[in-house]
């Protein structure tokens, strides 16, 4: 008599699903806590993705102090702690777990984390810092203004006014927050915004540029995209930016607010599909950014034939410039080495298969040598400034912040301005890192 065995996966590419999150079922809790249970019990039966988050360390605890010492013995309320601990890296997915699509199992941790979260959210458990924390557009807006800039920078900086903002918005007092800036890069290179340019095509590219500025490179590192901008036109790629823009929505998308998410695409896919209509490609130097038109979008809203375009359309910096490095149309002309240089690829990065992209543009200079650091940093936007996760945030970190302080590097940073940061913050370096697209500026002597 035949019998069917379970095999293990990770021999096939991943399927990612589309996400149903329109469906009635999406937020039942029954049905949920029925899902929940079935893949933290697969979980607890494999933990390889202990050393990724602290939702899975958090999972096999719960599981070996129960009665049973299985999921059967876990409450069911508990099961939120292993979901606030999520940030929605997908590194388990696309890096550790055996059991995802086309596996018989269709596990996908993320996935279903997001799914909870959108549960939860619906169901109004949300803290009223975390809805502040993910609306960017409305903090960097108000911060972004001269009188109100110089008080939130001074808050930020003084020791009582961080002790202040633990107190009022659950924000740790030891957290780095980013500063916020009153000249924006849009403000700055307005007159881009509406250029008509002739770019050379090369391969899958057109050869010029719009750039989503995202939240974070408009408000708190304009510098980063500025020189995004003269790294690409020092290549012969003009660069525009849309005639508006808001948050991509990745925020809102890891607070479980997905109706916020589906504004945002209305938002920003019709203007970026008028630029795709126009000849430009899009890149944005935020990861998560790109791997939410990339990735996420898409999943969400599968038969939208404008998102699937704009995904089809934006690309990784770094990746965009190899891809016309391999067709001769990338500026070598390096008048500066680089030494030792050492980085964190980041999650969002690394999750849209793009390949080690920034080691190899930054190994084109000549005498330079690249690391790469390809874990986890902790950082996610939020999660290690609130003053609950702060702590997991620095534990998640410290390998990484180790590796850096071992090799002595003369330049370190991450592909995420955010993440950069988290570990110079770790070092007690604040403001030393650097970005990839900084580096590659200064080796053009720009």
């Amino acid at each position: 008599m035949a019998t069917s065995i379970s095999r293990e996966g990770s021999l096939e590419a991943p399927t990612r699903h589309p996400l149903d999150w329109q469906s009635a079922d999406f937020y039942d809790q029954a049905s949920l806590d029925k899902e929940l249970e079935r893949v933290f019990d697969i979980c607890h039966g494999c933990r390889r993705c202990v050393s990724l988050c602290q939702s899975f360390p958090t999972l096999f605890d719960l599981v070996d102090e129960s009665e049973s010492m299985e999921v059967d013995g876990v409450a069911k309320d508990d099961y939120w702690k292993v979901v606030d601990h999520c940030y929605l890296c997908d590194l388990c997915y696309m890096t550790k777990c055996p059991y995802v699509p086309p596996h018989e199992w269709n596990l996908d941790f993320p996935h279903l984390m997001l799914r909870a979260k959108a549960v939860k959210y619906r169901q109004g458990n949300v803290k009223r810092r975390d809805r502040i924390l993910t609306s960017t557009d409305t903090v960097g807006s108000l911060a972004g203004i001269p009188v109100v800039n110089g008080l939130v920078n001074a808050v930020n900086a003084s020791s009582l006014g961080r002790q202040a903002l633990q107190a009022v918005l659950g924000v740790h007092k030891d957290a780095r927050v980013p500063p916020y800036v009153s000249d924006t890069l849009r403000k700055t290179e307005k007159a881009r915004i509406g250029r008509s340019a002739t770019g050379e095509a090369a391969g899958p590219t057109t050869g010029k540029v719009a750039l989503f500025t995202t939240c974070y490179g408009n408000y708190n590192e304009p510098g980063v995209n500025a020189d995004l901008i003269a790294v690409f036109e020092h290549s012969g790629i003009p660069v525009t930016l849309p005639e508006k823009e808001q948050c991509c929505g990745m925020p809102k998308l890891e607070l479980g607010d997905l109706e916020a998410v589906k504004a945002a695409k209305d938002a920003n896919i019709p203007m970026l599909k008028r630029l795709v209509d126009d000849g430009w490609d899009i890149v944005a130097m935020i990861p998560s950014c790109v791997l939410m038109f990339k990735q996420e979008l898409p999943l969400m809203f599968p038969e939208d034939a404008d998102v699937q375009s704009v995904k089809a359309h934006i690309f990784d910096p770094f990746e965009y410039l190899m891809l016309r490095h391999k067709h001769g149309k990338l500026n070598t002309d390096f008048k500066k080495p680089l030494g030792n240089v050492i980085y964190q690829a980041s999650c969002h990065q690394r999750v849209q298969n793009i390949g080690q992209k920034t080691r190899e543009v930054l190994a084109l200079v000549p005498d330079t040598t690249v690391e790469i650091i390809e874990r986890c940093s902790g950082h996610d936007g939020t999660y290690a400034v609130k003053e609950e996760y702060y702590a997991s945030a620095m534990k998640i970190v410290r390998p990484v912040a180790g590796r850096v302080e071992k090799a002595a590097p003369d330049h370190f940073g991450s592909d995420c301005p955010m993440a950069g940061a988290h570990i110079a913050h770790a070092l007690g370096k604040d403001g030393e890192q650097q970005h990839p697209l900084s580096l590659l500026r200064l080796a053009y002597g720009l």
